[in-house]
């Protein structure tokens, strides 16, 4: 059966696929959805984090900044396997191969459930060792472990809901994880302080009811956004025999733990290095932990188009790769760059210009903590530009299956460069040394990642190894050409 054709696109062209048209303005059209959909998770965490303090106190919000460190961590498991279906997906699709891609899909969807179902019942039990581990104040245990408890009852269904939208934007579609990440938040936002505060017909559930309306917000975002694969027939919703994907095969599941575990453990490495940060900058005093924590918030938000256009050039060159376009591999990273250099330049731009007022919504407009913030701003703020770069090229050896390669150059730039640094410059640059360590590093990622990229192997290797993958995938179908027609 030829593939869908997209309305108004030339025949057999497949909806969602990338590899069709400009490559900048796909990009763009791809990118831009993604990134909206980041700022709304982020400011979903702001605005429950405000209904928190100011409706229950300081000690409940203590709670949640502990419970959010186990979140993380599950949460980088799930980016991980998430962004592996993600580039197999995409190469599935590029290759025009709608049943492998349903049939990647099915598999990463049953392991998640699976695997967090199991971790969410075992954190359900261990909650109070866990928070025991963290150190937890004694006046924000019983405040966390009710919270924490809550929230592992919704892991399975948000990481499930996380999965599913990385799959769809390995097959172009960003669209859709943005129309309900906006439920999500929207819903969330709503229904936070209707039940902590027990407004009008709710009951009042303090921390806990703040957990529960993750808990709703989720399960009914979930519940549409499959409603809504189905109603609109998406490429990869599954039907009839194909529900039978939903038990892992052993192909796409070792491809996803393989390649899923390097990526998960970007995340954690970035995190682990976020920590020994604070800890340099408390030594400082409370003064200078008070205004780069200000400082954090706002780099939250600059460094969010080099995520999203990072995971766009990832999904894009990966159906390339499945069409076997190889050759124009270079031009989606050429766009990448382009367009991670306008976004976040100008929104780097914008924010130092107006970086006072936004500075004193954290901090208020007359701390002493303003001009400190201002000052690790201006130093810091400019190097995610080349943090964006060094995102799209390692996106597109990712969707090679160069895994391993990102997440060297990542702990090496981290550990070594930034720490080295510091401690070599300390006695000269005080505490200036931890601000001039971010754009040191991020030059570092770049320079390794242009070498890696442009002088190394790893696309003859991708190239043997997509090849030896189809190879395996047609014995493990048991056809000729493991390329199975799509099945709509």
């Amino acid at each position: 059966m030829n593939a869908p054709s997209r309305p108004g696109g030339p025949p057999g062209q497949m909806k969602g696929d990338l590899t069709q048209g400009p490559i900048m303005r796909t990009l763009l059209m791809f990118a831009v959805p993604t990134l909206f959909a980041n700022m709304l998770q982020s400011l979903n965490g702001t605005v429950n984090a405000i209904w928190v303090g100011r409706l229950i106190g300081e000690e409940a919000l203590a709670a949640t900044a502990n419970a959010n460190i186990v979140i993380f961590l599950m949460s980088s498991a799930a980016f991980g396997f998430g962004m592996a279906g993600t580039v197999l997906v995409g190469q599935r699709f590029g290759a025009q191969d709608i049943e492998g891609a349903r049939r990647v899909m099915g598999t990463a969807i049953g392991f998640s459930f699976a695997l967090i179902l199991a971790i969410a019942a075992l954190g359900w039990i261990f909650a109070p060792e866990l928070l025991s581990v963290l150190a937890t104040p004694a006046e924000a245990f019983d405040l966390a472990l009710g919270y924490l408890r809550m929230i592992f009852v919704s892991m399975p269904v948000v990481m499930v809901s996380i999965i599913v939208s990385m799959c769809l934007r390995g097959a172009g579609d960003s669209r859709t994880p943005l129309i309900f990440m906006g439920v999500t938040v929207g819903l969330d936002i709503l229904l936070n302080p209707l039940l902590i505060a027990g407004i009008g017909p709710f009951p009042e559930m303090g921390i806990v009811g703040s957990a529960l309306s993750m808990v709703i917000a989720a399960v009914t975002s979930f519940a549409g956004m499959i409603a809504y694969i189905y109603l609109k027939d998406l490429p990869l919703r599954l039907r009839g025999r194909e529900l039978a994907w939903l038990r892992p095969h052993r192909f796409e599941l070792n491809y996803i733990l393989t390649k899923g575990f390097p990526m998960g453990a970007q995340m954690l490495i970035m995190s682990a290095a976020g920590i020994i940060v604070v800890g340099l900058v408390n030594r400082e005093g409370v003064l200078m932990t008070a205004a780069y924590g200000a400082a954090m918030q706002v780099f939250t938000y600059i460094q969010m188009p080099a995520m999203a256009i990072g995971g766009a050039v990832s999904a894009m060159a990966a159906q390339f790769i499945g069409a076997k376009k190889w050759h124009r591999l270079d031009e989606v990273t050429r766009a990448g760059i382009i367009v991670n250099g306008l976004m976040t330049g100008a929104l780097t731009a914008v924010i130092l210009l107006f970086d006072e007022p936004v500075l004193g919504l954290f901090l208020g407009p007359d701390s002493p903590a303003v001009p400190l913030a201002r000052h690790i701003q201006f130093l810091v703020a400019w190097n995610f530009i080349f943090f964006g770069v060094t995102m799209v090229m390692t996106g597109t050896m990712r969707a090679g299956g160069a895994v391993w390669i990102p997440l060297f150059i990542l702990a090496f730039t981290l550990y070594p460069v930034r720490l080295g640094f510091y401690y070599a410059s300390y006695d000269w640059l005080g505490s200036d040394a931890i601000w001039w360590s971010f754009p040191v590093a991020a030059l570092a990622s770049l320079a390794i990642a242009y070498v890696v990229y442009y002088h190394s192997s790893w696309r003859e290797r991708a190239m043997a190894e997509s090849a030896e993958e189809a190879a395996e995938q047609a014995n493990a179908d048991g056809e000729p050409a493991g390329r199975a027609s799509p099945t709509l």
